[in-house]
């Protein structure tokens, strides 16, 4: 793991790297201890943290509260900013609606199946009957197809996505690394799926450390076992800058 420093930015996705995966996107919870941990974490880098998820704005606000958190929801669709900015890339959503409609049709057929509507992004989730996999792949790539250049397929685990083009976790982080309080910082950024990987482009680039979290094959130079292993790293590195203050306090 890179050695801890001052002058971090941190960016951390939250499904598979904060918490654990759940069968349902709305059955994770996140535990007090999280919170302070994420309060803790904003105080230490001076407010440089940001989370940066498939989740909409609302459903992170929701999984995160009280706590008013640097955001990128839907794969940076949309985006909080330090100083509570929100921006938004909004696609053509009569023509997303369409969608919505075949796929509704398709969950009604296949009970496994879950469809998540964030809003500006549609999700199929086959977490729980992997075996519909080639199904929702080939359904999927159907309806990403009709709906023109303005949207893309975007894979995840057991999920597969149709998302306006042109915006993506690694762009939401470019985006965030050119304000204040990020700019002038080393970018760090932990995510666990395929989504994660133009987080890690953008911060290979960068100079910043990209931390790969769980199996699979990666971009990233650095690896953690799971969200277990993320909680208690994330504590290693604000006991590293209790350190830090303690020392330069003694001075």
């Amino acid at each position: 793991m890179p050695p801890f420093a001052a002058g971090w930015a941190l960016f951390l996705d939250v499904d598979g790297t904060l918490l654990d995966h759940a069968e349902h996107p709305q059955a994770v919870h996140v535990e007090a201890g999280l919170l302070r941990q994420i309060e803790d974490l904003l105080e230490v880098t001076d407010g440089a943290l940001a989370l940066i998820s498939g989740r909409s704005v609302e459903d992170l606000d929701r999984l995160f509260a009280p706590l008013a958190v640097p955001l990128a929801g839907q794969h940076g669709t949309e985006r909080r900013s330090a100083h509570g900015a929100l921006h938004r890339h909004e696609p053509a959503l009569e023509c997303l609606g369409r969608a919505a409609a075949q796929l509704v049709r398709l969950t009604s057929a296949h009970s496994a199946f879950l469809l998540e509507n964030k809003g500006m992004t549609l999700a199929l989730h086959f977490r729980r009957a992997p075996e519909l996999g080639t199904l929702a792949e080939r359904e999927m790539r159907r309806i990403a197809a009709a709906l023109g250049d303005e949207f893309e397929l975007q894979a995840g685990k057991f999920v597969l996505e149709i998302k306006p083009s042109g915006k993506d976790k690694g762009t939401a982080i470019a985006e965030f690394m050119a304000e204040t309080p990020f700019k002038g910082r080393i970018p760090v950024f932990l995510g666990d799926d395929l989504t994660d990987e133009y987080g890690f482009d953008v911060v290979n680039r960068a100079g910043g450390h990209a931390i790969k979290v769980g199996p699979g094959a990666t971009h990233a130079r650095w690896r953690l076992a799971d969200a277990a292993a993320v909680r208690r790293w994330l504590g290693e590195y604000l006991a590293h800058c209790g350190r830090l203050t303690a020392a330069h306090r003694s001075r």
